[in-house]
């Protein structure tokens, strides 16, 4: 088996540019012959794209792109008067983003385009700041298209804040935009506010979800249309809804007859299915090709042969086979990133940029997300990288060392200094853009009174010495570093911060294919509100069915037994299904 990995091929420089040139040739040649069927030109369609520079809209770029269409960007308010189809996606807090607009004159325009009834899509907070204001932020007043309130779920209920991952919706008018989607398909959220309907609203309800109580999930009069959730992360249901925008065909829903559209339903929407993710752990091999690799515990090394890095393929492509397999979402985990210089390294960059063209569920990236000096004295913040990810195609980024050095300074005082990379980087582009890494090894002990940390009664045997309990002790540097903290402790202050996940691993587990630690899982699921993310043991099917039936965890994730090909999401998702967890097929 090791032979196979050895002759699986290395991503170069000249990998990235090979493909990168053919892609971009192929898309010009699409864009024009696509866009132009049927109209009698070959000029390209147009579509204006708001960017008001937080978040990553190189994903709604790159499918406004896949689908024939080119982009022409607002840089001044007059692009906004002059656009004829306009798309406004946002992430962040509602202040900040009014802020924003306003301050470079769009908001202005931006009303007098939505009071023409001009096509119009936003999305997620592009939706959320067409209401009159937000209880995210208090006093400030939003475009006021939509009147009602904008306001936080209710974290009593025991359900995650951020509502992150995929749901159903049930529709409430006809409409041709949703008349390619099949009804049950689910679509991609992610965010901590939402808009209940209100009599004074109601009338623009197209779709509703429920989570915690239902929600408006989309709007729609006229022209005019917005998603709370992110239709290019929704995959290929996602692009349809796109496509249906961007051709113009019917959309206004006023007079529509019903059956445009899935069949009208005041059922309540599927829940929310459990995340299956699949990892890629990236690094550089003696040559300085980027591989995707997997070893044992941290030693990724081949046990025989030439000892080089185990090359178990190249990232952009294994990357779209997952997304193709029907993966959730794929996570990028640069374990050599804590050595280099993060803005530097330019072909982690460039793996995000071609994986975010085809690839359109939401993407993670991990590794080096931390405040450094570079080799000019010149200080960068951990906010100042994860902006150069976000830019790149990310969708969220992963912290790691630096969140627990942050958690370590906040317990010992308990102050936010604002100073931290989860705080700049949460307060910049909202929570849910900010997942922690937690490395932690179990640590054995006689009685819970033995350590100032959480304990656990263990229920996966006992320890070498027959201890029933254990504790969780975080690590940094990949896991090379012990620190005197808890993962309880950890995850409990990063929540605290501001972080919006929690990617919970287990060295010890790790390789193993012996299961998710449930011990460990539960503890942290249970102590926080955030999602968390079990990684670290999956061996079979049975294990993601079993940790989703037995923790709070909300998505579990795996790389090894992926790239091998000893498991498929196919066959994960149909053991879940089959266990009754609900997953999105």
């Amino acid at each position: 088996m090791l032979q196979s990995y050895k002759s699986a091929p290395c991503v170069t420089q000249d990998d990235f540019r090979a493909p990168l040139r053919t892609h971009t040739a192929r898309r010009k040649r699409a864009v024009t012959v696509r866009a132009g069927s049927g109209s009698g030109s070959d000029k390209p369609k147009e579509v204006t794209l708001l960017d008001y520079g937080v978040g990553n809209v190189r994903s709604v770029r790159n499918a406004i792109k896949y689908l024939g269409y080119t982009v022409r960007d607002v840089q001044s308010p007059s692009d906004i008067t002059s656009a004829d189809r306009l798309i406004f996606p946002g992430v962040g807090s509602f202040g900040a983003a009014m802020d924003i607009l306003n301050d470079k004159g769009f908001a202005a325009p931006l009303k007098d385009y939505l009071a023409e009834g001009k096509p119009f899509l936003g999305i997620c907070l592009g939706m959320q700041l067409l209401f009159e204001g937000s209880e995210e932020s208090q006093g400030v007043e939003g475009l006021g298209v939509i009147p009602g309130q904008v306001t936080g779920f209710d974290t009593t209920l025991g359900l995650p804040v951020p509502h992150m991952g995929w749901s159903g919706v049930s529709q409430k008018q006809p409409s041709a935009v949703l008349q390619h989607v099949k009804d049950g398909e689910r679509v991609y959220f992610v965010h901590s506010y939402r808009v209940q309907e209100a009599e004074v609203n109601k009338d623009w309800t197209l779709t509703t979800t429920n989570y915690g109580g239902e929600f408006t999930s989309s709007v729609q009069k006229g022209d005019i249309m917005a998603t709370q959730f992110h239709p290019e992360k929704s995959g290929a249901v996602g692009l349809k809804l796109f496509e249906s925008f961007l051709k113009g065909e019917k959309l206004a829903s006023d007079g529509l007859k019903d059956g445009l559209g899935f069949p009208l339903s005041s059922a309540v929407p599927a829940e929310l299915s459990k995340r299956v993710i699949a990892c890629l752990d990236v690094r550089a091999n003696d040559n300085g090709d980027l591989v995707v690799t997997k070893g044992d515990q941290y030693d990724v090394r081949e046990k025989e042969g030439d000892n080089n890095v185990r090359n178990l393929g190249k990232p952009v492509e294994l990357c779209s086979r997952y997304f193709k397999e029907g993966a959730d979402e794929v996570t990028f985990l640069n374990i050599t990133g804590f050595r280099d210089f993060p803005l530097g390294d330019m072909p982690m960059l460039e793996v995000l940029r071609l994986a975010s063209e085809t690839v359109f569920v939401p993407l993670t990236v991990g590794g080096g997300i931390r405040g450094f000096t570079d080799e000019n004295g010149k200080a960068h913040t951990a906010l100042d990288v994860a902006a150069e990810y976000f830019r790149s195609g990310a969708d969220k980024v992963s912290i790691g060392s630096e969140s627990v050095f942050a958690a370590e300074a906040f317990i010992a005082t308990g102050q936010l200094t604002g100073k931290t990379g989860i705080e700049q980087i949460s307060y910049r582009y909202g929570k849910q853009a900010v997942v922690v890494s937690i490395d932690p090894k179990k640590q054995w002990v006689s009685s819970p009174d033995d350590v100032p940390y959480r304990c656990v009664k263990s229920t996966l045997g006992k320890g070498p010495n027959g201890e029933e309990y254990a504790w969780y002790q975080a690590t940094v540097s990949g896991g090379r570093e012990l620190r005197p903290i808890g993962a309880y402790e950890l995850a409990t202050a990063v929540e605290k911060l501001g972080a919006g996940e929690i990617l919970l691993n287990c060295i010890d587990r790790d390789g193993t294919g012996d299961g998710f630690d449930l011990d460990l899982v539960s503890q942290v699921s249970d102590a926080v509100t955030i999602p968390v993310i079990a990684s670290s043991g999956a061996g079979s099917p049975a294990h993601f069915s079993e940790v989703f039936k037995t923790t709070r965890c909300a998505a579990a994730l795996a790389a090894g037994i992926f790239h091998r090909s000893e498991v498929s999401i196919d066959s994960v998702k149909e053991q879940m299904a089959s266990d009754n967890v609900a997953t999105r097929l």
